[in-house]
This record gives structure tokens, sequence and C-alpha cells, in this order.
């Protein structure tokens, strides 16, 4: 049986505020919890007498077996899928020094949700472990971004800092970032290590990190003389450009 304050508390955890008080946060879905698992220490697990039944070895503080009219009031989805979870929230070292020897990801107040959860996605397939958010940036564990990662945040480490002070301590690093004016990326030398900045969503990447970037890139529309949109999502660009830097270690 699922109690009121269960439900009361699980929706509780839609608002930044108490997730940070709390330290935790919510998952939904069958692959989802499942990538998670053994990851993070799960405080709570609610789940439908089915899901239990394919997952014996499950371990959390507390579980639930709920009826799915019961995981419809507790979830926070449209859809529920048969298991809820509310995971701790893990704890990560700020070092700078992984930027010497890795390709890293910066975002620079990046503030869609779905965006942010793309972006981790999107490190995750192409082996970025990494990610430095400013302030700015949305809530790494807001439940529309968790969602989104389909899991990734088992294996991309998000840090929250002020990045021009991050990258204002970097030396002979490359430090690349997204421009109108910058220089064509297919045709720019690219490196396996160092930092890549994407922008704002409106604003692209604030003056203050502009002034600190080495290596201006450009991703060009095709046709260049042809009219076209005036820019990319900021999780599409960071596709794009991910993927020309893993395109240059294939052999």
């Amino acid at each position: 049986m699922l109690s009121k304050n269960k439900i009361k508390y699980i929706h509780s955890l839609e608002l930044k505020k108490k997730r940070k008080e709390e330290q935790v946060f919510v998952a939904e879905g069958h692959k989802l919890v499942g990538d998670l698992l053994g990851h993070f220490p799960c405080r709570l697990l609610i789940a439908t007498s089915n899901w239990f039944k394919t997952n014996h070895s499950v371990t959390a503080n507390e579980m639930i077996e709920v009826t799915q009219e019961e995981l419809s009031r507790a979830s926070l989805q449209k859809t529920p899928q048969e298991v809820l979870a509310v995971f701790v929230q893990p704890s990560y070292d700020l070092n700078p020094e992984v930027i010497k020897s890795s390709l890293c990801l910066a975002l620079d107040d990046v503030q869609d949700p779905g965006n942010l959860g793309t972006i981790i996605r999107l490190a995750d397939w192409f082996g970025i472990e990494h990610i430095f958010c400013s302030a700015g940036t949305a809530d790494v564990y807001n439940p529309k971004t968790v969602q989104a990662t389909m899991g990734a945040l088992a294996r991309v480490k998000i840090h929250y800092c002020s990045l021009p002070q991050l990258i204002g301590e970097l030396t002979d690093i490359p430090v690349y970032g997204t421009f109108l004016n910058g220089n064509i990326i297919y045709a720019e030398p690219l490196s396996a290590h160092g930092l890549i900045v994407m922008g704002n969503e409106g604003k692209g990447i604030s003056t203050d990190i502009e002034k600190l970037i080495n290596k201006k890139l450009y991703i060009p529309n095709y046709p260049q003389e042809r009219e076209s949109s005036e820019s990319l999502n900021v999780a599409i660009a960071t596709a794009v450009v991910c993927s020309e830097f893993r395109r240059r270690l294939l052999p």
C-alpha cells in the first residue's frame, strides 16, 4: 500500500529546493531505473508485481509493491511504466586535470532540461565522461533531464562550477566554442583532448567565457549561399561537434 505521504514526498521532488535538501532524484521506467540501479544507492523503489517478478535481485532502502493505479498517482510522468525509484545524488570531485587527458564538455547556461538531458546522452554515446556546467545551467536532477538522459547519468559525471574560473586555470589546453564568426569545423585541426563549450539556447556563449576560448568553430549550413534557419538547437549542435571530433580519431 502506497501512503499519501509517500506520494506527497515523491511529488515534492519535482522542486529543485526539495531535491537539494534531500540530495535525491526521481527516475521512472524499466530501462532507466534498470540502468541506474547498482550505480547509485536507491532510497525508495515502487513497482508493480509484474516488474518485481522479473527483477528478483533488486535492493533498495525501501521497496513497495503497488498497483498500476497507485503508480499513476505517484508518477511524475504522463504515462507511468511499471517502476519509479528515488536515488541518492552522487558526489564527484571536481578535477580539471581530466581536461588535459580527455575530451570534455562545458555548458554555459543551457537552460532547457530536455536539452541538458539529451546532451548528457550524446556525451555518453561519444565517450565523453565529464561535463562542466555553469550555475545557470538547468538542474541535472530535474525529472525531465533525468528521463532525457536515458540512463547516461550512470556513466557521465556532471560538475557545477564557475566556468570562467575553470577555463582560466587551464594552460596550453585547447578550449573550443561554436560561433557564427568561427572557422569551419570540417577544415580545422581538432584535438583528442580539451574542452568544448556550448552556449545558452538564445544568447550563445557569454562574453566573459568567449574571451577565454582559443579555438572558435563554426558549423556551416549547406549550401552556404542559401538562406536557412538562424541557428541550430544546442543539443543538435553538440551532436554535430562531438561527432566531428570523434570522426578524426577513426583509422
